[in-house]
């Protein structure tokens, strides 16, 4: 564990934790770490694996690796780093697009030790009530302290009050999954943290949050991502990647 520690702190951009990461590793519990991904596209892509083959080392230490499906979190889209809101999909294009992400992680992780699940399973049932709860958890100040969110704001370009649910929603997964860790990239960090506070209102120990860094998309400016087309894809054959 002390050896996938230094690994870690080598390739992560930050830990929220690191003191805190170090004694969960050395504590000798299974953990359930958590990486999620918005089915936007029907691929997962290169920026990916980053976090991934992190992942594939925490599986081969033992841990329990869960990767959520986002089809429910989809249907808004994840906010960070836009300038203007996203185009709803559908649920149904949302878990049209997710069907072949178990195949697709697959390629890393050990899909016999690996637990795939979509966020719709419990974000679904929640009824209005669960809603008003979960937002009185956080305030309209804290939202707004997001650089994209506070952009936009000053710009007076719109902002569906949709989205200022979307950092709720992926931190409720880390309640509904009690987790251990989450992984994801340093555009995530607001959405992690996030989770983390929430699951100490609800009770549960904070997870521990790690940052990887971001790869730049094909275009060289922004980051590699599937809504903004730039990407390349962890199934496309070797001679397109390269």
């Amino acid at each position: 564990m002390a050896d996938v520690f230094q690994t870690i702190r080598r390739s992560a951009v930050d830990m929220f934790s690191a003191d805190g990461l170090q004694q969960r590793l050395a504590g000798g519990k299974r953990l359930k770490i958590k990486f999620g991904a918005d089915p936007s596209r029907p691929d997962l892509h290169l920026g990916h694996s980053v976090p991934l083959r992190m992942l594939r080392k925490l599986q081969d230490a033992g841990h329990e690796i869960i990767f959520v499906i986002g089809d429910f979190t989809g249907m808004i889209g994840d906010p960070s780093g836009r300038s203007k809101t996203r185009v709803p999909l559908t649920f149904e294009q949302t878990r049209a697009n997710g069907k072949s992400y178990f195949e697709q992680v697959a390629k890393i992780l050990d899909p016999d030790k690996a637990r795939i699940t979509y966020n719709s399973q419990w974000l679904s049932k929640l009824n209005f009530a669960d809603v008003l709860q979960l937002a009185g958890k956080y305030t309209l100040a804290r939202i707004l302290e997001r650089d994209d969110f506070k952009n936009r704001y000053d710009a007076n370009r719109p902002i569906g009050l949709h989205e200022l649910f979307y950092p709720l929603m992926q931190g409720y997964d880390s309640i509904a999954l009690a987790a251990d860790i989450e992984v994801g990239g340093t555009d995530q960090t607001f959405n992690l943290l996030v989770g983390r506070e929430l699951q100490r209102d609800y009770g549960q120990e904070p997870q521990e949050v790690i940052t990887f860094p971001l790869l730049p998309g094909l275009d060289g400016v922004e980051k590699m991502s599937k809504s903004l087309g730039n990407y390349i894809g962890i199934c496309e054959p070797a001679d397109t990647m390269f």
